[in-house]
């Protein structure tokens, strides 16, 4: 993958047959000139037949005549907290954030300094393995984790979810007009059964209705992997216009000929649990072997 600042804007390049540029920070840096944008990488001299983009999660009616798709994300819509917390969650949800209460996980919000950094990184070295796949932040150095975590400061918030002085969970909420998204949420595997995520949502969502905030954002949806508990903290399938905008013939051919989405996204989704599952007990296979 190819990486460079074009317009002031990070983009990724990817691709062999047909390459592809979106935004590197998709969902946290927006297009909001299409056209100028393709110009500028055009100009640039990289080889780019096609450029994709989402629309904003608060303007969900599609404003452009590129071809169109549409992306499903998770998203809340939030009235107030009581309302979230009587009408869009069910017993079971608030017993584990009743929970997370009785067995002391108290929240409260940090700032991005030493500290921190250094209790992020003991979070996501617990363990190499997460949801069954390889954790992409595991091993990374404290500067790496710094530089990830210093995105959008200016309209950003960490809540930490803390057993009497230790770290055992926190989120990173980001702030923006109309909404707001859980850009990291993550918890301690060893303290899950103190309910810490459950409530890192549930402080997440009291943050918003207290900002008058009306939807809260939690990655794509999918009720795979963690879909279920998405679901069952109130959130919902959201759909999103995707534009797929070709800069070259190869581009065009490309959008005619349905090649302009990933091969994994033709795949059919029961083969997906499969395909999850194997990997799942291959990692699982990989980390015990590598410890013993």
């Amino acid at each position: 993958m190819q990486q460079a600042l074009i317009d002031g804007l990070a983009v990724s390049i990817d691709g062999r047959f047909r390459r592809i540029a979106q935004l590197s920070n998709e969902g946290y840096d927006f297009v909001d000139d299409p056209d100028r944008l393709g110009k500028a990488i055009s100009a640039v001299g990289l080889r780019v037949d096609l450029l994709t983009f989402v629309q904003r999660i608060a303007e969900p009616e599609p404003k452009y005549t590129y071809h169109l798709e549409w992306d499903t994300l998770a998203v809340l819509p939030i009235e107030n907290y009581e309302h979230w917390w009587k009408r869009q969650i069910n017993d079971k949800t608030r017993n584990m954030i009743r929970k997370a209460q009785k067995k002391g996980v108290a929240l409260r919000t940090m700032i991005l300094d030493d500290e921190l950094v250094r209790e992020i990184k003991s979070i996501y070295d617990e363990n190499p393995i997460r949801q069954g796949k390889r954790f992409k932040h595991f091993g990374k150095d404290l500067e790496t984790l710094r530089r990830a975590h210093a995105t959008y400061l200016d309209r950003s918030e960490f809540i930490g979810a803390f057993l009497e002085d230790q770290l055992v969970g926190f989120v990173k909420l980001v702030h923006q007009p109309g909404w707001s998204s859980l850009m990291q949420i993550i918890s301690r595997i060893s303290e899950r059964d103190k309910a810490p995520t459950n409530a890192l949502i549930a402080k997440a969502v009291e943050i918003c209705a207290e900002k008058r905030i009306p939807r809260l954002q939690y990655g794509i949806w999918s009720r795979r992997g963690i879909g279920a508990f998405k679901e069952h903290h109130g959130f919902q399938a959201y759909r999103v216009p995707r534009y797929f905008m070709p800069l070259s013939l190869r581009g065009k051919l490309a959008i005619s000929a349905g090649l302009h989405r990933p091969l994994i996204t033709r795949v059919p989704e029961d083969w997906f649990d499969r395909i999850a599952g194997l990997r799942a007990n291959l990692n699982s296979f990989r980390f015990r072997k590598s410890h013993h």
